[in-house]
């Protein structure tokens, strides 16, 4: 039978069942629910501390009925762990958005909300080193891996920019700089959500073909040489 080389250090009342076990299991869900949250509370993100809390400790319980009933019941299956996770991946899908310039924000928060509750069901199960792993690696990946992952799209071939017009008469003369720049339009829609505002609104995938813009330019230099454009009221880059 397998068991947590932590319990096995913490001693036997770390193991077994007992009060000070199901304390400990609990503590650990609300510590490490409260961290992922403020990391992303500081992101200014709407699931902050609260939010990862309330799902990890909700996991933890579940997952700790479950295996009091497992052990009351024979031939028990853990179905409350897994309508738990189910209920958790609905509330992780809900939070995602979509703005007005047909970008998707929450993404990440969403999958962070989800696997907090997963981390909340390993803790709640004694898995502790397990759940301190998955932990460090989380955290990793919300706090470290967006400033690689930000410097791997600023230089890739393809990126997405909201573009708006003073005017849609220009939309050709936009198209012309870019074709004379060495980059082709993929794919372009216009933004209904701006249809009251007097400019005139796009989406649009881009591609990089020119080799000097490829070694020398980022997304970043790129678009601020398009703004530069005096029939370009704003533009940016569409991120998620």
């Amino acid at each position: 039978m397998f068991t947590d080389p932590i319990a096995n250090a913490l001693g036997e009342w770390a193991v077994g069942p007992g009060i000070g076990s199901l304390l400990l299991r609990v503590l650990l869900s609300a510590v490490i629910s409260t961290i992922i949250g403020c990391e992303r509370a500081t992101k200014r993100h709407a699931a902050g501390v609260r939010t990862h809390v309330i799902v990890s400790l909700a996991s933890t319980f579940i997952i700790m009925t479950d295996g009091f009933l497992a052990s009351q019941i024979n031939g028990y299956v853990y179905v409350l762990s897994a309508a738990s996770i189910i209920a958790v991946a609905t509330i992780a899908v809900n939070s995602v958005l979509y703005t007005s310039r047909n970008q998707i924000k929450g993404l990440t928060t969403s999958a962070a909300l989800w696997a907090c509750g997963i981390l909340g069901l390993t803790a709640g199960a004694g898995l502790f080193t397990l759940t301190l792993v998955g932990f460090v690696l989380l955290m990793v990946s919300l706090s470290w891996m967006p400033v690689f992952e930000r410097d791997l799209k600023n230089k890739s071939n393809f990126f997405e920019i909201h573009l708006e017009l003073t005017n849609s008469q220009y939309l050709q003369d936009f198209i012309t700089t870019l074709r004379r720049l060495g980059i082709s339009i993929d794919d372009i829609e216009v933004n209904p959500a701006y249809a009251s505002s007097g400019l005139s609104v796009y989406s649009i995938s881009l591609s990089i073909n020119s080799k000097e813009l490829k070694q020398y330019k980022t997304h970043t230099e790129i678009i601020e040489a398009l703004a530069s454009l005096e029939y370009v009221y704003h533009i940016e880059e569409m991120v998620s």
